[in-house]
């Protein structure tokens, strides 16, 4: 098995690379592509110190040559960030200017990430539909949904969204519950970032309803302390972390306005230093990563805590996140399991108010012939109305991404309901394209 990782001088990557190391698939031969060298001679010194830890060296390369690296993949793994953190970095801080949410995946801050990202991740897709027509992409690229649905127009089925959020969502309910999560079925639905856990069924009956009423047991895992049981009980449903950006906006934004950097701020810094160290003897590199790599885990998603009132580091997990649910994507696919796995897929007819092609993230069945998603049928009102307006918010992205459209790229801006006009959506606009050299090439 060949296996390319697209972006394979980020951050992430030695994840991907440790999960490669216990896989129980066999791979034979693993390509790192990036644009930059110096990157990739960094995270290829932190590869090579994993498998001397490990004790068994996964053969890989690094290239430059996209046409090189996807040659005959069975597998590629996409995990680019057009723009770098430099961009993220204007994707946050634009918006809150105006008074508007300001975050990597939600809101403006991710349709300007799409903007720039789409076009270059269609342009790949193109490429492995020439050189390996037979392979699966692996989605990792955010924002996940909006960027999976716009390469399914030239791969079809075979590419596939993943997120850790759903899995790790669903472990954290489980763990609450004082129950094995191989032993459940977690009923979850919506589109990626933006979904609700409104089930969990044992052979018996949904339990869910008992954790929404123990307020000790909420207190125990992110979502219940982020969202409150009040709130939870109210909604009879445990919202995805992101949706926390939603429901409690403009706290968000009084909250991110009261730190010192944003989040794409603190780790433009943060990864600078790590990528300045290039040259370190392997054992050095990866403990160098693994530092980094704890600062940057220890404050994930910190302006949502503080919002809320929690305050606190995020906790850590050992159970594995993007690269976790990648494995487990390939597993399926190379093994035929018909694995249960929560992914972003074609809807086909998993969320009955959503046409056949609309990517949704929602369980499937994961085998040979890619994921099944499973029927969710009918949903909250409340939660269908927001997934139809968000699904054309990023149709409406998607056009204008592979249009160069100004006119749209306004409309997806003005069409999300966390911008309060249409005035403010063109002076988000405009502030995007004054900062992002991508955006004044396409959108001039």
């Amino acid at each position: 098995m060949k296996l390319a990782i697209v972006g394979g001088g980020g951050f992430r990557v030695p994840l991907v690379y440790g999960a490669l190391l216990r896989a129980d698939f066999a791979v034979d031969e693993v390509v790192l592509h990036d644009i930059d060298e110096a990157r990739l001679a960094r995270i290829s010194a932190v590869l090579d110190g994993l498998a001397a830890e490990h004790g068994d060296r996964l053969p890989f390369r690094a290239v430059t040559n996209l046409d090189d690296a996807v040659e005959g993949a069975d597998f590629v793994f996409s995990a680019v960030r057009v723009g770098e953190l430099q961009g993220r970095v204007v994707d946050e801080t634009v918006p809150l200017s105006y008074g508007v949410l300001g975050q990597e995946t939600t809101g403006p801050g991710g349709i300007c990430f799409a903007l720039r990202t789409i076009p270059i991740m269609v342009e790949l897709a193109e490429v492995i539909a020439e050189r390996a027509p037979r392979a699966w992409l692996v989605n990792f690229t955010n924002p996940a949904g909006m960027v999976t649905e716009a390469v399914q127009q030239v791969l079809g089925d075979r590419a596939v969204g993943i997120c850790d959020s759903p899995s790790g969502l669903c472990r954290r309910v489980a763990a609450a519950l004082g129950r094995d999560p191989a032993e459940l079925w977690f009923d979850y639905f919506g589109l990626n970032h933006l979904g609700w856990l409104r089930g969990v069924r044992d052979s018996e009956r949904d339990v869910l309803p008992d954790l929404l009423a123990d307020d000790d047991a909420l207190a125990g895992f992110e979502e219940g302390t982020l969202f409150g049981g009040d709130w939870l009980r109210t909604l009879g449903m445990v919202p995805n972390e992101y949706l926390y950006y939603f429901y409690y906006a403009a706290d968000t934004v009084d909250a991110i306005r009261e730190s010192p950097a944003s989040r794409g701020a603190y780790l433009l810094e943060q990864q600078a230093r790590f990528y300045a160290l290039n040259g370190q003897a392997p054992g050095e590199a990866l403990t160098a990563w693994r530092q980094t790599r704890h600062e940057r885990e220890r404050t994930y998603m910190a302006e949502a805590r503080s919002a809320s009132g929690v305050g606190g580091d995020h906790q850590e997990s050992d159970n594995g996140g993007y690269e976790g649910e990648a494995m487990a994507v390939v597993d399926a696919i190379a093994r035929n399991t018909r694995s249960t796995l929560i992914c972003n897929t074609a809807n086909r007819s998993a969320l009955p108010f959503l046409d056949a092609r609309a990517v949704v993230e929602v369980p499937a069945i994961v085998g040979r012939a890619g994921p099944q998603p499973v029927a969710a049928g009918p949903v909250p009102d409340h939660a269908q109305a927001l997934v139809q307006s968000i699904k054309a918010v990023e149709r409406a992205t998607i056009e204008a991404a592979l249009t160069g459209s100004p006119a749209l790229a306004v409309k997806a801006l003005a069409l999300h309901p966390l911008v309060p006009s249409v005035n403010t959506a063109r002076g988000i606009f405009e502030g995007y394209r004054e900062r992002l050299p991508e955006l004044q090439e396409r959108f001039g």
